[in-house]
Parts: structure tokens; sequence; C-alpha cells
């Protein structure tokens, strides 16, 4: 009976995560991941009992000696408390985490800093005075951009007929079909981190440009390889000097291909220019002289995007906190369920602690820290659970630098050692307040 419910446990998780994401490999892995997650929790529990029992400090105060010895006497609770706290603690971690994942990367109109207006299709005779007339409005020019269209002819030599012959060649044919939208600058932006090689430059007479790195993946390049472009009929012969990364969630114009200064200045080209519009007002204004005086420019006011964007992440956020706090309940019902079951033990625990002369500052003492320990050790292992796979899930699903915030992982072990603690000293308040003749009464 006991395995057919653990059996009818672990479908119910099985159709449950199937439910939500009508995958059954997903909801098979969920499942798989959770029950990893128990599995390295109850042998963690084990392993402490074994610990302290093989390394039992016997010089230790008689509190300590009494609380440590609590941790593998018969009826002990170490092994479900560590299973039980920890995976809360383990969910809870991992929904903080992951919210910093979704949403520590997105930087939108909420920051004050973004772009919220994007003027594009300006000439090069026409810059000058889209600058003016921004400036004019004190708005700032967040980013300015000149875009040169072209497509690729031919890399290493090997050109889309010859590509197509050779079943062995690896670039795609989508390399030589779509059309390039490039810019020209010496170095790199704040969205952008170098990889290999150098930022684009000139050397030599060669001309070497700097490419996205997934793309660079997806073209099957090397460092060296050239490529050969068409910029309006007139060829152009570069070089992949470098790769780098690209923030592409920013509100800003990013670029697969950069060229150095100096190669593109003179080819047909137009300008983008980004700024930051305080209100609605003042996004007419600025777009009633744009009109006025520049009529090919098209302005995008972002900000109601942006706005949208804000709320529907603020409610993701939200869903998040709501499912800690679900979990943290959880946590809580299992806890205090945990400590009731071994009530009537502790009760003769502390009859028989008392007849021998022990206090019931003593007996309160014993109780805390034991709580506490266990409180402090299942959060810890259920943290560092949690760090392990939101590793794994920035590594791998969302591929995204990790780097998680110690302070909710502070704040999370903090609340839940405590919650232990004063739930285990609740629960048992009747150990300190009970007379030992009641207990031997009833006993008898």
């Amino acid at each position: 009976m006991r395995w057919l419910v653990y059996l009818l446990v672990l479908g119910f998780i099985v159709g449950f995560a199937y439910l939500q994401t009508k995958n059954l490999m997903l909801a098979v892995g969920f499942t798989v991941g959770l029950t990893i997650a128990f599995g390295v929790l109850t042998a963690l529990g084990l392993g402490l009992i074994w610990l302290v029992r093989r390394f039992f400090p016997t010089s230790w105060s008689y509190v300590w000696r009494q609380s440590l010895a609590n941790l593998y006497r018969p009826n002990n609770q170490t092994l479900i408390l560590v299973t039980s706290i920890g995976l809360g603690a383990f969910l809870i971690a991992t929904l903080y985490l992951t919210q910093g994942l979704l949403l520590g990367r997105v930087e939108l109109s909420g920051s004050g800093k973004q772009p919220n207006m994007v003027l594009f299709d300006i000439q090069n005779e026409q810059i000058n005075g889209v600058r003016a007339l921004v400036t004019a409005q004190k708005l700032p020019i967040l980013q300015e951009a000149p875009i040169v269209t072209m497509r690729l002819s031919d890399i290493n030599g090997k050109t889309t007929d010859l590509t197509r012959k050779d079943t062995t060649q690896k670039t795609p044919k989508w390399a030589f079909t779509r059309e390039y939208r490039v810019t020209y600058r010496d170095s790199l932006i704040s969205s952008e981190k170098l990889t290999s090689g150098k930022a684009p430059y000139q050397a030599d007479g060669n001309i070497y440009i700097s490419i996205e790195k997934d793309f660079f993946d997806r073209m099957h390049l090397k460092l060296g390889d050239t490529l050969n472009f068409n910029v309006q009929g007139a060829p152009i012969q570069t070089i992949v000097g470098g790769t780098r990364e690209v923030e592409w969630n920013r509100v800003q114009t990013n670029f697969l291909v950069i060229f150095p200064s100096g190669v593109l200045e003179k080819a047909p080209q137009f300008h983008v220019l980004m700024t930051r519009v305080p209100n609605n007002q003042t996004s007419a204004i600025l777009q009633r002289g744009l009109v006025s005086r520049f009529p090919n420019v098209s302005a995008i006011d972002l900000g109601l995007i942006l706005k949208t964007v804000d709320e529907i992440l603020a409610q993701i956020s939200f869903v998040i906190q709501f499912m800690a706090l679900f979990s943290i309940l959880t946590g809580l019902l299992v806890l205090a369920s945990s400590v009731v079951i071994s009530k009537y033990q502790r009760l003769r625990e502390s009859v028989l602690l008392r007849t021998l002369g022990a206090s019931r500052e003593q007996i309160l003492s014993i109780t805390v820290v034991e709580y506490g320990l266990l409180g402090l050790l299942s959060a810890l292992s259920g943290i560092l659970l949690s760090i392990v796979g939101t590793w794994a899930l920035a590594r791998f699903v969302f591929e995204v630098p990790y780097r998680p915030d110690a302070i909710p992982l502070v704040i999370v072990t903090a609340v839940v050692t405590t919650l232990t603690v004063l739930i285990g000293v609740f629960n048992s308040r009747e150990v300190l307040t009970r007379p030992p003749l009641d207990v031997l009464r009833a006993e008898g």
C-alpha cells in the first residue's frame, strides 16, 4: 500500500505538470527533477544524522548535547523536517531566483533611462537638423546610429551557387539571400561584450568586422574568414576580426555585423536616433516638428508598448511572489504537522528531564537550539539546490549569464529558520507548561 501511495503521488505530479505544459517530456522531466531534489534532501538528512552520531561533541554544554542528541534519537524529526523544510526553501528560492532571471535582464521604461521614441529614415543632410530639433525640446539623444544595407556575395570565395552544389558546405543558404543592415564604429557599446578577437578595426589595408556570437556560430564561421559584401553594386571585402555578445532585450539599435569607421561613410545610408520623451504632450510637439520640417522621417512612440510590457512583467512578478507565499504556507503546514506528530514523545522526554532536575529554561533552550539547527540546515540545503537548479535554467534554457542575488537567499534562510523555531516552540509549549505528574498519570 505504501508503494501504491508513492506511485499515485508521482502520477499526480506528472499529470498536473502535463496539464500545465501540454508536453509529456517536460512533465516527466519536471517530476524527475523534483524527485531528485527530494532524494538529495533525504540523503542530506540521513547524512546529518550519521554525522551527529559519529562526531558527537561530548565536551559541549548540557543544552547543546541534548539538542544534538535529539537529532538522532528514536522518533527524531530530522529526516522529515530537513526534507519538507528544505523542499519548501528550495521552491521559494528557485521562484525568486527565476524571477530575477526573467525580469532582471529586462530594462524597460520603468527604469527611467531607456529610450521610448525612435526616429528613423533620417538622411545624411537631415541628421544635424533632427538633432537640433530634439535638443530644442530639452530631450536627450540616447543613441544615434547610421545604417547601411547590403548583401553577402561570397564567403572565402564561395558564392551561393557553389554552396548549393557542395553538399559538405555548412554555410546556410539564407546567408546569401537575406539583407544585412549594418553600422560602423570602432568601439563596442554598453549592450555588447567582446567574446573573441577585437572590435572592428582596419589594418594593412584590410577591413576587420565584428559579428554577433550566435550569428557567427549559425553561419559556421571562424576568425580570419573572408566575407565579400555588395553595397548597392560596390563590392567590399572584409575579414572576420572578432565576435561579441549582444543584449537584444534592450530598447536600442543592435546589429549582427559592425564595420570599422572610415569604410562606409560615403555609402547610401540613413540614420536612427533614439530619445526619451517624458509625456504624451512632449511627444506630440516633437512629432509635429518632424512632420513640418522633415516629412520623410518616421517616429515610433514606444511609450504605450513599454508601459504595457511593464504591466505584464509586474503581473508575472505578482504571480511568482504569490507562488512563493503559497509554498511558504504549505511548508508551515508540513512543519506544524511534523511537530505535532512527535509532541507526545517530547512530553515523555520533558517529564524525564524535569524529573532528573532540568529546568523549564533548559528545556526551552534545548527546543530552540534543536529547531534552529534543523531550520538553518534545511534552509541552506534547499537554497544550495535552488542555486544549482537556477544555474541550469540560466545556462541551458534562458541562455543568459547567471548572477544570483544573495540578499533574497539570506532573507529566505533567516525567515525559514525563524519560522521553524517559532512553530517548533509554539507546538511544544505543552511540553514546557504541563506538570510532570499529569503526564505520568496519563501514561499510567
